[in-house]
């Protein structure tokens, strides 16, 4: 059984096509304060603010965007950005990893690292800090790890091949 990585430990590694992108949407929703306060103020003024629909929208937006600055800015903070490992042995942070799920024939292919990287990618991403990224942090194929899904019933994999991310 393994339990989920400290992020800030692990650190967060972006492509930096990623990173650009999450740099612009940051500096976007900043410049965007002044007029989100404007609008407030508008709403404020049309009256009583128990029934003033427009004005709780209003806040609630504002409040939405502030939380997303939140987290992008930490994010961008933690971020080591560059190109991925061209060389891997072992499941790490911008690796792609193919899995075989116990008791199926099918294998599933991944990219290990953030999901702020999806859209930049076709491939689906799981994040070093999700219960199956966490569980094969490390792992070379041929290992098969265990780990508790959120259901809480324990998964079995094994890692079957992993390859350097190309973006």
């Amino acid at each position: 059984m393994s339990t989920p990585t400290d992020e800030q430990d692990q650190g967060i590694w972006l492509t930096q096509d990623a990173y650009d992108r999450l740099k612009a949407e940051l500096d976007q929703l900043v410049a965007n304060r002044p007029a989100m306060a404007a609008e407030i103020n508008a709403r404020r003024e049309e009256g009583d603010l128990k029934e003033n629909g427009g004005y709780h929208a209003a806040k609630d937006e504002q409040g939405k965007q502030e939380g997303r600055i939140r987290q992008l800015t930490d994010l961008l903070r933690k971020a080591t950005v560059g190109e991925p490992p061209t060389k891997v042995t072992h499941a790490a942070t911008g690796t792609v990893i193919t899995i075989r799920f116990e008791g199926d024939d099918d294998t599933e292919k991944f990219l290990l690292g953030s999901r702020e990287i999806a859209g930049t990618t076709d491939l689906t991403v799981y994040s070093p800090e999700s219960a199956l990224g966490a569980a094969i942090m490390g792992a070379k194929p041929g290992k098969k790890v265990t780990y508790q899904a959120p259901n809480g019933r324990d998964i079995t994999v094994e890692v079957v091949g992993i390859e350097p991310f190309v973006p």
